[in-house]
């Protein structure tokens, strides 16, 4: 039996050996050629920053005896949860997984580890622990946007904060960033934050009604990610309100470090894609092969990009 058994809970005997049969098939398999496979499921492959992880995984996959099952939960953690029963079934020899949700993704991990495959969650994070977890920590993106549009109006200033989708982990943790860096710049106050949901026609729907709402009184917008930062960017262009209002958002997409470079977004704050998705399968493949990683938790710096730094991060994508 594998040594990423070790530690898991206890499980009835008939199917320990049951387990045991499966996995001792498929190393005779490997034995013949064959890859191991990885089972991959993803957020959402309607968003850039998300298929830049995917393209990263398949990247460094390439290079060595691995097939990955790369699937879409399309945001839904129930569709999710059953995509990964599905990788169960077909006896994967590790899964990937990118959580649509903390609380209703968990049990995907839970069912995981029940069976004895080693998970690693990439990206965002769920309740339920996996085996290892490769990303970024959010609380840091939304701290670092704060501070520089702190920088950029002086401390004092009326912010529209646009929120990622509700319950997903990088929405409640630059949430909880954001507050917690206006709390120590007392002459930023927050007018409004909402819910666009990662999107980029639903946040500049947004904005145009905030914009109808406060109108002058924006002075700053703090978007969770560039899709929305983007659809805010354009509301206030068509508005005639860009150049009054400061826009910072995260992730640093080809669209957003473009906008960066024309002076037309603020700033946008960078996460490695390419980092997260190879550092995922290297962790998957740790697991298969030896039962265990060097870090059961692995977190990639955030950095500022702006108009200064922009082509450096241009050349990356």
């Amino acid at each position: 039996m594998r040594k990423y058994f070790n530690g898991l809970h206890p499980a009835a005997s008939l199917l320990l050996l049951s387990l045991a049969f499966a996995f001792g098939c498929n190393t005779k398999a490997r034995q013949a050629g064959k890859p191991y496979r990885i089972g991959v499921t993803m957020l959402s492959l309607q968003s850039e920053f998300v298929v830049n992880v995917k393209d990263a995984m398949e990247k460094y996959a390439s290079n060595d005896s691995v097939e990955l099952l790369i699937v879409d939960a399309e945001r839904n953690a129930d569709k999710q949860v059953q995509q990964v029963e599905s990788f169960i079934a077909r006896g994967v020899d590790a899964i990937i997984l990118n959580p649509c949700e903390v609380e209703a993704s968990s049990p995907a991990v839970d069912r995981a580890r029940k069976a004895g495959i080693p998970v690693v969650n990439v990206n965002s994070e769920t309740k339920s622990t996996p085996d290892a977890f490769v990303g970024s920590n959010d609380e840091e993106s939304a701290e670092i946007a704060i501070e520089h549009i702190a920088k950029l109006t002086g401390g004092n200033g009326n912010v529209l904060m646009i929120e990622g989708y509700i319950g997903q982990a990088a929405q409640i943790k630059r949430t909880s960033g954001a507050e917690r860096t206006l709390a120590k710049h007392p002459g930023l106050k927050v007018l409004a934050k909402q819910s666009a949901e990662w999107d980029r026609a639903k946040a500049m729907s947004l904005m145009e009604n905030w914009i109808q709402v406060h109108g002058d009184r924006i002075d700053a917008v703090f978007a969770q990610n560039d899709e929305m930062g983007l659809g805010a960017l354009q509301a206030l262009e068509q508005a005639g309100l860009k150049n009054k209002v400061k826009v910072v958002s995260i992730d640093a997409i080809r669209d957003a470090l473009g906008a960066v470079k024309e002076k037309r977004l603020d700033a946008t704050v960078y996460q490695d894609a390419q980092g997260q998705g190879q550092g995922a399968v290297q962790a998957a493949l740790a697991l298969i092969r030896t039962g265990k990683v060097e870090k059961t938790q692995v977190l990639i710096p955030f950095q500022l990009v702006t108009s200064e730094n922009v082509d450096a991060y241009l050349n990356r994508r």
